[in-house]
């Protein structure tokens, strides 16, 4: 694939085959930036653990300080006075067994997170098969399945992320935009290897971060140097 102009002038600001330290290589990807949109800024983790095996697993979620510079979209399935509360929190869209049709079949996805009550799984589990390959599905262990809807809205908005391994174990997640100040991103790319470092199975043997590479929507990948990382 013939690479553009503009990116093959940004791989001309670093060395390729070096790893650098993560203030210089958040300083570096600032420097590629060079669409003319405000890029998002990348995280691509690839981790020493098998995700095929349940107690290698890795996923949670972390709020960034600096939030991602995203404005998120929420849609939260409740009911009762869970409806009215998650309304005060700012959600978006709240709703119940009258969105299904809704997603399943007019296939209305105007929302980045979806937020479940325990008592409504029952319900967004009818939707699982649409809502699962888009990484959209609720969950416990990412704080999105809970009574304290007002919290889980609230942490959204403030830029929580989930992060995940894909199938070849690598996790991928925004950390902020190239509009942010170094300092912003480092605050936000620490946040989220704290909390991944801390999610570490405890069956993962030998080294657990294999590699770290931080770029935009439209630059080159710069490696972070992983020993100095935690």
């Amino acid at each position: 694939m013939k690479k553009g102009k503009k990116y093959v002038e940004a791989t001309k600001l670093y060395d390729k085959a070096q790893a650098y330290d993560t203030a210089e290589a958040i300083s570096i990807v600032k420097k590629t930036a060079v669409a003319k949109f405000d890029e998002t800024v990348e995280a691509h983790i690839r981790l020493g653990v098998d995700g095929r095996h349940a107690d290698q697993q890795v996923r949670g979620a972390v709020v960034l300080p600096h939030g991602t510079g995203k404005k998120v979209r929420v849609l939260v399935f409740a009911k009762g006075d869970k409806v009215a509360e998650a309304e005060a929190a700012g959600a978006d869209y709240v709703g119940g067994d009258e969105l299904i049709p809704k997603i399943q079949n007019d296939n209305w996805f105007d929302f980045d997170v979806v937020v479940a009550t325990p008592d409504m799984m029952g319900v967004v589990g009818r939707l699982g098969r649409v809502l699962g390959p888009k990484g959209l599905m609720p969950n416990p262990k990412a704080g999105t399945v809970t009574m304290d809807v007002t919290k889980a809205v609230n942490d959204i908005k403030a830029g929580k992320i989930e992060y995940r391994l894909d199938k070849t174990n690598i996790i991928h997640v925004p950390v902020g935009k190239a509009s942010f100040s170094e300092e912003q991103l480092n605050d936000n790319f620490s946040a989220l290897m704290g909390a991944i470092i801390k999610a570490k199975p405890a069956a993962a043997k030998g080294q657990y971060l294999k590699s770290v590479t931080i770029t935009t929507t439209m630059g080159p990948g710069v490696k972070v140097n992983t020993a100095k990382i935690g």
